[in-house]
């Protein structure tokens, strides 16, 4: 897998090697994106949107794993709880070049529950374990597996424990674990992202259990401080919302956790970076609005940003919308 060893900076207790990764998310996380925040680190591990098993079987494979290979690296994360199925569509993802393929055993959306998978497979770690077999017999990259720390009255050390045994036991060497169980009945996937309490202790607790296994923290987690203080504790950081809503936070990442050296680039720069690409992606047919949406929290909290964010969010949908619509609101950000 294309990853860069981290240069610790923690001292002499931290672990050689971590990783930091944006988290998937659904409707948020597509390649317009990816190739955004990859303007702002090489070294962050980006993620697909969940695509399911199924809708690569039935549906246009290659449109749906396709990506720029500037994004890099960047990880296909699946969906689906049918071991052959899966295991066809990691062989998918190999084929297409993707740096991992990840088993989503987190979500907590009616719609993945309907499907039988997500976080609702937590409970049956067993399945999991036969998945996860599946899908490393056909991989050549790591296969590895995203959940959360327990779901509805599955939320004991326990529990978790013996989930995560069982899967590594099928050859899963990597977990990324939200820190807060998943509610299914009576909360929205909203509310599953705020309301049951993080617990990181547990989650640490865990890469106590398993020295041998590779673990990375997710959930709430939205500071550079933050993710110093979670390494600490584990192998790697996974930041979702903020890295989204914020992503400028992404500019430090390289030069305070990959020992690059630091960029000066002024937040208008990395827009102006990204331009090339998206006129191309107009050239396609790509409408305006499909990326410019990704870019409207680069100048949050910044003088010009309210102004800047109203102007792309009025105009950027129109059907003649084009690149003066994105020079027009830079205005805003730039005027002396």
């Amino acid at each position: 897998m294309p990853q860069t060893p981290l240069q610790s900076q923690l001292g002499p207790t931290t672990a050689p090697q971590h990783r930091f990764c944006v988290a998937p998310m659904m409707d948020w996380t597509d390649r317009h994106d990816r190739m955004f925040l990859r303007l702002f680190s090489r070294h962050t591990l980006l993620y697909t949107e969940m695509v399911t098993s199924s809708a690569l079987k039935h549906g246009d494979a290659d449109y749906l794993l396709h990506y720029d290979s500037a994004e890099h690296p960047v990880a296909l994360q699946l969906g689906g709880s049918n071991p052959a199925e899966l295991a066809e569509a990691t062989k998918l993802g190999n084929k297409a070049g993707y740096a991992e393929v990840n088993l989503n055993v987190g979500c907590p959306s009616p719609r993945v529950q309907s499907g039988a998978f997500g976080a609702c497979l937590m409970a049956d770690p067993a399945l999991v374990a036969r998945c996860i077999a599946a899908m490393d017999r056909e991989s050549d990259v790591a296969v590895t597996v995203k959940c959360r720390i327990g779901v509805d009255d599955m939320d004991s050390d326990l529990q978790l424990m013996n989930f995560v045994e069982s899967v590594a036991n099928a050859g899963c060497a990597l977990f990324v674990i939200h820190a807060r169980i998943a509610i299914l009945e009576g909360l929205s996937p909203k509310e599953n992202r705020e309301i049951p309490p993080l617990n990181y202790e547990r989650v640490f607790r865990v890469k106590e259990r398993f020295p041998e296994l590779e673990i990375v923290i997710n959930g709430g987690i939205a500071s550079l401080q933050q993710t110093r203080e979670m390494l600490q504790h584990v192998d790697g950081v996974m930041m979702g919302r903020e890295a989204y809503q914020n992503p400028y936070i992404l500019h430090h990442i390289d030069s305070e956790l990959f020992d690059e050296q630091a960029s000066n680039k002024p937040r208008v720069q990395y827009l102006l970076d990204y331009i090339p690409y998206m006129e191309k992606e107009l050239a396609a047919g790509t409408p305006l609005h499909h990326m410019t949406r990704h870019v409207l929290g680069l100048f949050k909290g910044q003088k010009g940003g309210k102004q800047f964010r109203r102007h792309l969010s009025m105009h950027a949908r129109r059907k003649d919308a084009g690149i003066n619509v994105l020079s027009d609101a830079i205005s805003f950000v730039t005027q002396e």
